[in-house]
């Protein structure tokens, strides 16, 4: 993940404030404000080892209670509304549901596919709208694991449909560059395994200074050349044969519904709200 210590920086959904506090350890970024989902006394009470004290008395402003599907909350912003240069959101994975009652209560219009994939969508979207400064490189990073489920998500493909800002490409996260960073269980004090990251960055903003300083970290994968089938992350397809047996095969099949039912997601959620 390249980061510019003249950048400011907003990171969101950070549960124990452990990345942030790694931030401002290592990078020391010319302004740092953190947020989280759960509220303080959440945090204290669901992780033993939290750095919600450490950030705050090195005078680090942190957001409680933040929801970024909730354009309110963004807007609390207040005075460092479209004051920063990337926001950052890690790891990002709707809560688990407790109970089969309150599972299927969610899940009964979205599955947990499309509901991931709406967080990050709104992510990008409000980021851009509230929190962006339209004259800096406007960028939004979202680190994911490249294991299932997080790869079925097509982050690098229709995430953003609708929204001005473009994938610009991704880069390797590697954790041991930020010491201290525990990557943790969305719902309990439990650190999850170091699986392999990767960081995807989109911006509205595709001038040749950001493309000149990004490009040295920046690739995009062979799976989204021609020949390939962007949705399973499989090819080059040899001939014809292999092509149409694989959009045939079970696995394709399945992505396409996850893409039917996210595109259906976009059409009603655009049908209630103001496009971007």
């Amino acid at each position: 993940m390249y980061l510019n210590a003249d950048w400011r920086i907003l990171t969101v959904g950070d549960g124990d404030l452990s990345f942030s506090n790694a931030l401002y350890t290592h990078i020391k970024p010319s302004k740092l404000v953190a947020s989280t989902y759960d509220s303080a006394a959440t945090i204290e009470q669901k992780y033993e080892n939290n750095a919600l004290s450490p950030l705050k008395a090195h005078n680090v402003d942190v957001l409680n209670s933040f929801d970024v599907t909730n354009p309110v909350c963004w807007q609390a912003l207040g005075q460092n509304q479209h004051s920063f240069d990337v926001v950052i959101f890690q790891f990002p994975l709707i809560p688990a549901f407790v109970g089969r009652e309150a599972y299927e209560s969610n899940t009964r219009q979205s599955s947990m596919n499309v509901l991931n994939r709406a967080l990050l969508h709104q992510f990008i979207k409000y980021a851009n709208e509230f929190a962006l400064n339209p004259n800096g490189p406007m960028l939004c990073y979202i680190t994911s694991k490249d294991v299932k489920p997080y790869r079925e998500w097509n982050i690098e493909g229709t995430l953003n449909k609708g929204l001005q800002a473009e994938y610009l490409g991704q880069m390797p996260f590697d954790i041991s560059h930020f010491e201290g960073y525990k990557i943790r269980n969305v719902d309990r004090d439990k650190h999850v395994k170091d699986t392999s990251g990767i960081t995807y960055v989109f911006s509205p903003k595709t001038s040749p200074e950001l493309v000149c300083e990004l490009s040295p970290y920046l690739s995009k994968p062979t799976y989204l050349t021609p020949n390939h089938c962007s949705l399973c992350r499989v090819g080059p397809y040899i001939a014809l044969e292999d092509e149409t047996k694989h959009l045939n095969a079970k696995k394709h099949q399945q992505m396409l519904r996850l893409e039917s039912d996210w595109q259906a997601w976009l059409t009603q959620f655009y049908s209630t709200h103001s496009q971007p």
